[in-house]
């Protein structure tokens, strides 16, 4: 039988992979109005991934103080909001989306399948989901940051299921495999698929299930044929 709905990871899943060295960019922007050296508060940033993916430092400017903090700053106001307008712009400009995502995304609507994206994030994705193309495409968004907790947390599957209305064993679940994403959706009695694509190595996404056995797809728009014939989905 074809699957009621498709869950999708957002970040190197609808959205291309994020080459490392653009994260050092992006902290450059951020980190200079807070006289704050780059390599630092990259630091700072990824030391504190796993505080911000569940919302701990509330939003964005108490969560910028806090860690400009750490760092041995304490900034004023002005310093504050330029580098959470910084940070606001460089995330703004990863929600760009793969070439086929909203084709995929449309089709499957067509096809009466539900739409799900199941993310762990921080608060700019949650802040700017509204204004995103695909959000009207999406029945169902659950993010980490509003959750309050990480993939492979059982809790997320659950939930984005609930959300779509359908039972997790009717679930097409396709993402890059951060986070032990595939295994926890699998753990749930969804299908798990990864998507491998080309740009998939320069990824280094967290807890990537890189030794992943199961099933892949190298584009996004092999999802269609398959959420309509999973006999389609072969490892």
């Amino acid at each position: 039988m074809p699957f009621s709905a498709v869950i999708f990871d957002f970040f190197g899943t609808l959205t291309p992979s994020t080459p490392t060295g653009l994260w050092d960019t992006h902290a450059a922007r951020s980190a200079a109005p807070l006289g704050i050296p780059t390599q630092q508060w990259r630091r700072a940033l990824d030391e504190s991934f796993p505080e911000r993916a569940v919302g701990a430092l509330g939003d964005l400017p108490r969560t910028f103080r806090t860690l400009a903090r750490r760092c041995g700053v304490d900034p004023d106001e002005e310093a504050l909001a330029a580098a959470t307008a910084a940070r606001l712009a460089c995330q703004r400009e990863l929600f760009v989306f793969r070439d086929d995502a909203l084709d995929t995304l449309e089709r499957l609507r067509h096809d009466g399948l539900r739409i799900g994206v199941l993310s762990d994030c921080t608060i700019e994705l949650a802040e700017t989901w509204p204004t995103l193309p695909i959000a009207p495409l999406v029945d169902a968004v659950v993010l980490s940051c509003q959750e309050r907790r990480r993939k492979p947390d059982p809790e997320l599957f659950r939930r984005i299921a609930r959300a779509l209305d359908t039972r997790a064993d009717d679930c097409l679940y396709v993402g890059d495999g951060g986070g032990d994403e595939l295994s926890g959706a699998t753990a749930q009695g969804m299908t798990a698929v990864m998507l491998r694509a080309g740009d998939w190595a320069i990824n280094d996404a967290h807890a990537r299930e890189d030794g992943w056995p199961g099933p892949f797809f190298s584009t996004l728009s092999q999802v269609v044929p398959a959420a309509c014939d999973p006999t389609l989905i072969t490892n």
